[in-house]
C-alpha cells in the first residue's frame, strides 16, 4: 500500500515513511492510494477480539512490517491491563465496550485508556509503532504537536519512556481543565516537554505546521507528527468503528449511525473512511459546539474558519477549533481525489480566507457521503448531562454531551445510534459540578493529580521561539 498527498505534490510513500514524515512535503495530508473493500469480510470479522480485529484491519494498510511484527505490536497495545478503567458492570476485555441507554440508542466507550480519553486508542498504537519502526531503523524523532486537550496527554502517556523520541507539546495557556493541564504538565520524563503557548489551539495548530513546512528545519531536527495530521491516528480510529458495529448489530445486512463529537475532524473522518470500506454505516452525525465550522459546512456548503478572535471558549475545550485539520483528506474524497482543487481550496483558507461549494457537483454529492450535522451549547450540554444521569445513573462528559444532544435529533427508525464517547467526565469536573452539584467519580490512582509539581514552559504564538527550545533541547 503506497500513500499519497491531497495536495498532489508528494512522491508516493511506504506507510513507515509517513509514519515518521507528519505531513507531506508539499503541505497536504497523506491518505492511501485507495481505500481496500471489506464488505466480504465482515462476517469473518464479527467474532474476533479487538487485537484481533485491529490486526486484520491494519495488515490492508501497513504492508511495509511483516504480519508476525504488526500481530505482535496489536496484541501488546490493545490488552484489558491498557484499557483498564472501565465502568463497573463493562468487560474491560471488550476494549471498547457499548452501553445501551435505551433500545437502539448506544454509547460507545473509548475512554477506558491511560488518559481517560478516546485520543488513547489511537495514540497507543502510534508508541508502538514509532518505537518499532525507529529500532529498525536506527533514528530518532523529535514529535511536535498541539493539543486542545485531550491529544497532549495520550501522546505523552504513550512517549514517555520511549527510546530514540522526544516530545514537544503545544497547548493553549489556560483553555484546557485543571485535569488536563496537570496530566501533562505533570509528567517529569525528560522526553516530554509541554509548551503552553498564548492563545487559541488554531494558534498553536498553525505553529506545528508552519516547523513542519520548513523543510530543512524539519530534517535537522528530525520533526515528526502524532496529531490527527499523521494517517496513523485515522487509520487506528477506523478500527473501533467496525468493532461498535458488530456490537450493536446482530447481522451484517443491518445498518446503523455513528454520532461523533468533532473538532478536527480527524475521529469523523475514520467513520468516513470505515464506511468507505464497506461498513454499512447510514449516516455519520458530527456534532460541534459554538465552534460550529463544520456544522455550517455540512448545512450550507461554506467552509468558513474563523479567526482566534471569533473562537469562543466553551465548556467542550477539545472542540475549540476553527480550523479542521482532517477536513482536507475529506475534501480530497469529495471532490474524486482532485489534487488540483485541493490545492486551490486551501490555498484560500491557508490565505485566512473560505470556500464555498454551493452549486457545484460537488455539493450535490456530499448527502451520498451520509453525513448530517448539528452544534450544542453550554446550555445544552448542563440538561444533557443532567438528563442522562437522572435517567441512566451515567455520568458524561461535555463533549460526550454534545453528542448526544445532537445524535438525538437525528435517529431513524429501525436505525441503531452509536455515539462515540469522547472522554470520562472526571476531566471537566467543573462543568459537572455546575451541571450535577457533584464530583465525578476518577481512578485512585488519579486522585490529587492537579496538586503534583507541574513542568510547562510559556510561549507567544511564534513559530521562532518553539523551534527555539527544540534547538535547546535535542
Amino acid at each position: 500500500m503506497k500513500y499519497i498527498s491531497t495536495r498532489g505534490g508528494a512522491e508516493p510513500q511506504e506507510f513507515c515513511d509517513i509514519l515518521l514524515g507528519g505531513l507531506a512535503p508539499d503541505g497536504g495530508l497523506y491518505l492511501p492510494e485507495s481505500y481496500p473493500q471489506v464488505a466480504d469480510k465482515l462476517e469473518k470479522w464479527r467474532g474476533l477480539s479487538y487485537a484481533e480485529l485491529a490486526f486484520e484491519i491494519l495488515s490492508l494498510y501497513i504492508t511495509d512490517i511483516p504480519p508476525a511484527d504488526l500481530k505482535a505490536i496489536c496484541d501488546k497495545t490493545y490488552t484489558a491491563q491498557t484499557y483498564r478503567w472501565c465502568r463497573p458492570g463493562c468487560d474491560a476485555a471488550a476494549i471498547v465496550p457499548l452501553t445501551t441507554l435505551e433500545p437502539g440508542f448506544h454509547l460507545l466507550e473509548l475512554s477506558n485508556g491511560p488518559t481517560l480519553a478516546f485520543k488513547d486508542m489511537a495514540m497507543q498504537l502510534l508508541g508502538h509503532l514509532f518505537e518499532y519502526v525507529l529500532e529498525k531503523r536506527g533514528e530518532s524523532i523529535n514529535i511536535l504537536g498541539a493539543t486542545s486537550g485531550d491529544t497532549g496527554s495520550a501522546a505523552e502517556y504513550a512517549m514517555r519512556g520511549k527510546h530514540r523520541v522526544k516530545v514537544f507539546m503545544l497547548s493553549p495557556e489556560g483553555k484546557m481543565s485543571a485535569f488536563q493541564r496537570a496530566q501533562m504538565y505533570s509528567l517529569q520524563d525528560p522526553n516530554i516537554f509541554n509548551i503552553a503557548v498564548r492563545g487559541m489551539f488554531d494558534d498553536a495548530q498553525d505553529i506545528v505546521k508552519a516547523v513542519s513546512n520548513d523543510a530543512e528545519f524539519k530534517a535537522k531536527y528530525r520533526i515528526g507528527a502524532v496529531n490527527s495530521i499523521n494517517w496513523a491516528r485515522v487509520m487506528a480510529q477506523v478500527v473501533y468503528y467496525f468493532k461498535g458495529y458488530f456490537a450493536a448489530t446482530t447481522s451484517n445486512d443491518q445498518q446503523v449511525a455513528f454520532c461523533v463529537p468533532s473538532g478536527n475532524f480527524g475521529n469523523i473522518c475514520a467513520g468516513h473512511i470505515a464506511r468507505v470500506m464497506g461498513l454499512p454505516i447510514a449516516r455519520l452525525v458530527l456534532a460541534t459546539n459554538e465552534n460550529d465550522v463544520l456544522d455550517e459546512f455540512f448545512r450550507s456548503g461554506v467552509y468558513r474558519p474563523r479567526a482566534t478572535a471569533e473562537t469562543h471558549v466553551t465548556s467542550s475545550p477539545s472542540m475549540d477549533i476553527s480550523k479542521a485539520s482532517n477536513f482536507e483528506r475529506f475534501i480530497f474524497d469529495l471532490v474524486g481525489r482532485d489534487a488540483s482543487i485541493v490545492r486551490e481550496l486551501w490555498q484560500q483558507v491557508d490565505a485566512g480566507g473560505a470556500f464555498d461549494l454551493r452549486g457545484t457537483r460537488y455539493f450535490a454529492d456530499l448527502p451520498g457521503y451520509g453525513f448530517v450535522s448539528g452544534s450544542s451549547s453550554h446550555a445544552d450540554r448542563l440538561a444533557t448531562i443532567r438528563d442522562v444521569w437522572s435517567r441512566h445513573q451515567l455520568m458524561i462528559d461535555t463533549h460526550t454531551a454534545d453528542g448526544v444532544k445532537v445524535a438525538r435529533e437525528h435517529r431513524e427508525a429501525g436505525v441503531p445510534m452509536i455515539v462515540l464517547e469522547t472522554a470520562r467526565a472526571v476531566k471537566f469536573s467543573e462543568t459537572i459540578q455546575e451541571a450535577l452539584g457533584r464530583d465525578p467519580a476518577r481512578p485512585k490512582e488519579l486522585e490529587g493529580i492537579e496538586r503534583l509539581a507541574q513542568r510547562v514552559e510559556v510561549v507567544d504564538a511564534s513559530v521562532d521561539q518553539v523551534k527555539a527550545i527544540i534547538t535547546r533541547n535535542c
